[in-house]
């Protein structure tokens, strides 16, 4: 039909209208689907579609029919727990979970809720996904049916054996802070400490402070809770010293400080004040340095002021006892070469007591022993007098003033001089990049030792003791040891071998490898000694010194070396220890074994600069009841 509409085409565009809605509708319910469960409104849907299903499903529950809707439930609560499970396991770390057992208990009345056997309560009702962990559980009436629905859910926690504040310690510091925590020490005078760093706080921000008019009180407060500060800290350097009221001062100053801190102040200036403080400070350390190691090398060459009281009080009583009892057959011991002969050079009285007392009190028999002190004009009515008032077992004690036998010739040798003591200084690692050092202490006879032959003309054999030794065994076996033709019988320190010491030497000829002989217990052959005029070779050795420039007591000490040479008998390592009078880490072990014990250092016993754990070792050999030790308030 021309002009018109043919019914073909007519339903043609009504089947491509309902096409395109089709898609559109298709197209509208791709975008909602997702949103839908992106938003969670399906948790709140209902099945639909199945009203006969869901009523008959509920009139079952009310007859008591549990089968049907408890397994959908336990399904449900399954993937519920699962889900839960997961979501825990993305946000917790593996380490450190706790497993939790959760129980499903169905309850009349079509509730559900859950109890757990551990510490963390979870109530999973329907439609409750997402709220918050309830900390009670529901005591539910005893039901007919009970299903038990397991599921791995793992919670963190900290290790009962670990503090949490170890742990944020350990995240905010590193490991350090928990080594820090084990190894800590009690800081001594820690409140003294405090003080001092309160107040270079305060001094930092006093000046800024000052200059502004609005916070005029606040200066004044910092001026005299600094100066309250100074004038204490300059009176008193221990906590023991503190008067009672320092908490209040030190809370009073720390107010001021905050309140200082608080106030908006030109940060450079601090800033400026505080590098002026430390470089204040620096430089009163090096000054306190070098005046402690003055004052150290003063404390351990002087004479302590009880000992030398103790030395005046026995001189003044000599004089004024005019009567005193001298044993006339102990004269005769001095001079048998049969018995066992000390030699000691002392001018300490409570060095030499230690070490006479020492030696008898660990002798099989004091009877054959005879001790000789060598000392000083001024210290030999003192000496005389002490031994004579003080007796030891049966042993013979005799004191001698070493200046009565020093001849006309030897007009420039002085007096009395005790072994001479000396630093060596070892580099012990040459390869490595950063270099080691190592110190050492070596003890040698003085000038004063050169004249034992003369001395004891009839003695042929004799044992040196040192006045800083400690005997601890029988020291008999040294008068069976056979030197052959040695001379000196001495304990070598091979660490320091006379190579080590060729700028000290000079040019003189000697063997670099032979070891450094130690003085402190000595056995000396005289007979040997005399015949090959030892004493000669000494002196001609010191003459050979000071014609190079070198003093009198330096050329002593050189000559000593290396009159010995190829001539000491070595002694084994056990008869004596040295190194108690400067090494503080020397064993228990050792010190237990040894025969004797050499104090040789600065930290002699008998002063207060002596290591503390060595000293109770030589004092338990004092008399402390004397009658003079306690006027002169003696106690080393």
């Amino acid at each position: 039909m021309k002009g018109g509409v043919s019914s073909y085409q007519i339903s043609t565009k009504r089947r491509w209208k309902g096409f395109v809605i089709a898609v559109l509708g298709l197209v509208i319910l791709s975008m909602l689907v997702p949103l839908v469960f992106l938003l969670g409104f399906h948790n709140g849907f209902h099945s639909s579609g199945f009203p006969s299903e869901r009523q008959s499903s509920m009139s079952n529950n009310a007859r008591g029919d549990y089968g049907s809707l408890n397994y959908s439930h336990t399904d449900d609560q399954q993937n519920k727990s699962e889900h839960i499970a997961e979501i825990i396991e993305r946000l917790v770390p593996p380490k450190e979970r706790v497993h939790i057992s959760v129980e499903e208990t169905p309850v009349q009345g079509g509730l559900n809720q859950s109890t757990t056997k551990s510490p963390l309560h979870v109530n999973q009702q329907q439609g409750s996904l997402g709220k918050p962990v309830e900390n009670h559980v529901h005591k539910p009436s005893p039901p007919p049916h009970k299903v038990n629905v397991s599921s791995s859910v793992e919670v963190i926690r900290p290790p009962k054996a670990i503090d949490e504040s170890d742990m944020s310690c350990e995240l905010r510091f590193g490991s350090y802070c928990l080594w820090r925590r084990e190894y800590k020490e009690v800081m001594i005078d820690s409140m003294v400490k405090k003080m001092k760093d309160r107040l270079f706080v305060a001094r930092a921000y006093f000046p800024s402070i000052a200059k502004l008019p609005a916070h005029e009180k606040l200066s004044r407060d910092m001026k005299q809770n600094i100066q309250d500060f100074e004038r204490i800290l300059s009176e008193t350097t221990t906590d023991a010293d503190l008067p009672s009221h320092i908490p209040e001062k030190l809370q009073k100053m720390e107010a001021v400080i905050a309140r200082a801190k608080s106030i908006p102040v030109d940060c450079n200036n601090v800033d400026k004040k505080f590098r002026q403080l430390l470089d204040l400070t620096e430089d009163e350390a090096n000054f306190h340095t070098k005046q402690s190691a003055f004052l150290y090398q003063l404390a351990v060459q002087t004479m302590p002021k009880s000992l030398h009281c103790l030395s005046m009080r026995l001189t003044v009583e000599y004089f004024n006892n005019a009567s005193l009892d001298f044993d006339v057959s102990a004269s005769e011991k001095f001079d048998d070469p049969e018995l066992y002969h000390y030699v000691v050079f002392s001018s300490n009285i409570l060095a030499s007591s230690v070490l006479i007392n020492s030696t008898v009190a660990n002798a099989k028999g004091s009877k054959n022993l005879v001790f000789h002190i060598l000392t000083d004009r001024e210290n030999y009515y003192s000496m005389k007098l002490w031994f004579l008032k003080n007796t030891f077992k049966e042993s013979s004690v005799q004191v001698l003033n070493l200046e009565d036998y020093i001849p006309e010739s030897h007009n420039k040798v002085p007096g009395l001089s005790l072994p001479e003591e000396f630093r060596v200084t070892l580099q012990t690692a040459q390869k490595l990049p950063k270099m080691q050092y190592k110190t050492e202490y070596v003890s040698v006879f003085s000038h004063s030792h050169y004249l034992l032959p003369e001395i004891f003309k009839k003695l042929d054999k004799i044992v040196v003791l040192d006045d800083d030794i400690l005997v601890q065994q029988d020291l008999s076996a040294l008068w069976k040891i056979k030197m052959g033709k040695k001379v000196n019988g001495a304990v070598e320190m091979c660490a320091v071998r006379l190579g080590h010491l060729n700028n000290y030497l000079g040019r003189n000829s000697f063997n670099s490898n032979s070891c450094a002989w130690m003085s402190g217990l000595n056995v000396i052959d005289l007979a040997r000694w005399r015949e090959l005029n030892l004493s000669g070779t000494f002196r001609k050795l010191v003459h050979e010194f000071e014609t190079e420039g070198t003093q009198f007591e330096a050329a002593a000490s050189r000559a000593s070396l290396l009159t010995f040479q190829d001539l000491v008998y070595a002694l084994d390592d056990s008869w004596i220890l040295s190194g108690l009078g400067h090494d503080y880490g020397l064993g228990s072990r050792a010190i237990k074994n040894a025969a004797a014990l050499h104090y040789n250092g600065n930290m002699k016993p008998w002063l207060e600069l002596g290591i503390p754990k060595y000293k109770s070792l030589w004092a338990k050999f004092l008399n402390r009841e004397d009658q003079y030790l306690s006027e002169c308030n003696v106690s080393p």
